[in-house]
């Protein structure tokens, strides 16, 4: 798989546009203005895994278009076709033999700019509410009990209506997803359900567009601008210790810390550790209860003598607390530095995603030393449009968990392209039968690879992540591991394209009496962040578009215009005129 999608299919039914990727109806348009992000069926497993659908045709012409598709349990059509001004899009799938699943149909992405807006949402009864889907990210279901849902965005008055099932909608925000996403069957309904062999999936949606505004974007500012302020302390750089098998390449430690998580059930907890601190950098560890030994901490913690530990946190795996920190688990930890007679800070929160944070938050002590928090961008997409829609979604995450943590310093990693575990996997999630690494540990049984961990293009969707997150409040970021499959370098230890990114972003926190400088992305394409040090501005411009861009980059030190190649990283320094420096 390369970064870059290779080729492109937009295709134009009437006055809809759209481009189709594999199953995926994507960037859904009417006369032009956005409707829709994404329209697709997907198919769950019992661990909510997705089972792959493959594109078999794509026939039709000017008035419909029909999507063959295919998967081990499941075989039909996704269908569009105007039916007057209208689009109507449906679904019809047929189980090969009988099958258990969390859920099979369509599932429709709402763009994020719905944030803030009103909803009127159809009920099944014929009646008529309306919502306002609020600008935070929403801890549980904004809506429920969906029949049609109607909005007025980007000019345009939009409606759907949805047969074939009951529908409801998730804040895809969550995961960082650019989306809020309307789907079936209801969470509330038991799952994994039935579905017979030969039984048909049947759904479908009407949608309409009436534009109401007219077309403003020939009035809007073409000149990208990033203006960025002064913001605290620029937070501390690390990577997460190699999950990957022995033997372990000789590798040049990068950052100021190196973040382990040990699987405390598992046998392999010690040697993990170990490696870890082999690294010759302060530990940040986070430790998972072993639900029928917690007072295993002790001994983790115990094998952590000598060896400086910068900060450490402790979650829960299953339980009603499942990957969050509680009162147990803190007060678990926190009895085991005591005994120790160490003098660590402690920190919680969720080692999965904001989602667990976002709804488990009450469940965190009061004492707490900071919030920990982390982000994977390809959980419910593994596509790189989701990628690069997702950074502006994790400086949203990052400014809402700064506001949760209500002045506690926030920590954000280990931050990953794809999960390190099932975080809702229904089974136990596996763990190697061996003491040592021979086999790895952590990740290498639970996590999912990707091919795009050593792609060029890494570098500057990192750095554009670094400009996303830092945010005043996030005192310390760290991405990927050190080296495997996962890693910033290979299992070789040859260093690749993301360790050099990483390696700028921390020289920036290295500076002494860095300042953090700080501002939002005026399109989530192009980001920048930097450090002040007397005069000078120090700053890492990243562009994640597939197109080269020109940016006016405006800073305390002065204002600048740069050329941004696709998908590339730029660093440049500015210094302020002698007249308004600082002596």
């Amino acid at each position: 798989m390369t970064w870059r999608r290779q080729e492109r299919d937009r295709r134009t039914l009437g006055t809809w546009s759209f481009e189709r990727r594999d199953d995926e109806i994507a960037d859904l348009r009417s006369g032009g203005r956005r409707v829709l992000r994404s329209i697709r069926p997907v198919i769950r497993d019992g661990d909510w895994n997705t089972i792959p659908l493959v594109v078999d045709a794509v026939t039709g012409g000017e008035a419909a278009i029909e999507v063959a598709v295919r998967s081990e349990v499941f075989s039909g059509t996704l269908r569009l076709a105007l039916d007057g001004d209208d689009l109507l899009v449906t679904l019809d799938l047929v189980a090969a033999r009988d099958v258990d699943t969390n859920r099979t149909g369509l599932i429709v992405l709402h763009p994020p700019q719905l944030a803030g807006h009103d909803l009127a949402v159809g009920r099944p009864d014929g009646t008529t509410e309306t919502t306002r889907l609020a600008p935070e990210i929403s801890a549980h279901q904004p809506v429920f009990d969906i029949a049609s849902l109607g909005w007025t965005d980007d000019g345009v008055q939009v409606h759907v209506r949805f047969a074939g099932d009951v529908f409801e909608m998730e804040d895809q925000r969550n995961w960082t997803d650019a989306s809020f996403k309307t789907y079936s069957r209801p969470l509330s309904l038991p799952f994994p359900y039935p579905v017979a062999a030969g039984e048909h999936v049947v759904q479908s949606l009407r949608i309409s567009a009436v534009e109401v505004e007219a077309d403003a974007a020939q009035d809007a500012p073409t000149e990208t601008v990033i203006a960025l302020r002064p913001a605290g302390r620029f937070p501390s750089i690390g990577v997460a210790a190699s999950s990957a098998p022995d033997p372990a390449p000789a590798v040049e430690p990068l950052g100021s810390t190196v973040l382990v998580e040990a699987d405390l059930a598992g046998i392999d907890w010690r040697a993990a550790l170990e490696r870890a601190a082999s690294a010759r950098l302060p530990l940040d560890v986070r430790l998972v209860l072993d639900p029928d030994a917690p007072e295993k901490v002790a001994e983790a913690v115990a094998a952590l003598d000598g060896v400086e530990v910068i900060r450490a946190g402790a979650f829960h795996q299953v339980s009603d607390a499942r990957h969050v920190s509680d009162a147990e688990s803190i007060g678990l930890l926190r009895r085991a530095i005591a005994d120790r007679g160490r003098s660590v800070p402690v920190i919680g929160g969720s080692r999965s995603h904001f989602t667990e944070l976002n709804r488990e938050l009450h469940r965190l002590p009061e004492d707490l030393d900071g919030l920990a928090v982390t982000v994977t961008p390809l959980f419910h997409s593994t596509d790189t449009e989701q990628i690069v829609e997702s950074v502006a979604m994790q400086r949203l995450v990052a400014e809402e968990t700064v506001a949760r943590a209500a002045g506690l310093p926030v920590h954000i990693g280990p931050i990953t392209l794809r999960p390190r575990f099932n975080d809702v996997a229904a089974a136990p999630q596996p763990l190697s039968p061996h003491a040592d690494l021979r086999d790895g540990y952590g990740p290498q049984f639970t996590g999912i690879d990707d091919v795009r961990q050593s792609a060029p293009e890494l570098a500057a969707w990192t750095v554009a992540s670094a400009a996303a997150l830092a945010v005043p409040g996030v005192a310390s970021i760290v991405w990927f591991e050190e080296w495997g499959p996962r890693g910033i370098h290979d299992a070789d230890g040859t260093p690749l394209p993301v360790a050099e990114a990483l390696r700028q972003l921390a020289e920036l926190a290295e500076i002494d009496d860095a300042v953090l400088l700080s501002g939002p992305s005026p399109d989530g394409l192009v980001w920048a962040v930097g450090a002040r040090s007397g005069s000078h501005d120090d700053i890492l411009l990243a562009n994640i578009d597939e197109q080269p861009r020109t940016a006016t980059l405006v800073t305390p030190a002065g204002r600048t215009i740069v050329s941004l190649a696709a998908d590339s990283v730029t660093r440049i320094r500015i210094t302020a005129p002698p007249e308004e420096q600082t002596p």
